[in-house]
């Protein structure tokens, strides 16, 4: 009779332990995908940042260009000193 109640108190306590097992496991899948979006989202702000630096270099390149082309008409019209 005490076996009995020695292998049934395993088998409780195995019961348990298998049920927290599979609550973890869940939880890891669940931080997982959440990991896995936050990433995604890391990705995505990284993509902005480097089209913002591409724009910005096209204005600056598009700003040089205006200027040298406004010291062009300034030295044609004699407007500044040479």
């Amino acid at each position: 009779m005490a076996d009995e109640n020695v292998a049934e108190l395993t088998y409780e306590l195995l019961k348990r332990v298998h049920a927290d097992v599979s609550d973890l496991r869940e939880s890891v899948r669940t931080l997982t995908t959440r990991v896995s979006a936050l990433e995604e989202q890391g990705v995505a702000i990284q993509r902005s940042i480097v089209d913002l630096r591409a724009d910005f270099v096209r204005l600056e390149h598009r700003v040089d260009r205006m200027d040298e082309r406004l010291g062009r008409i300034e030295r044609r019209l004699d407007l500044v000193e040479a």
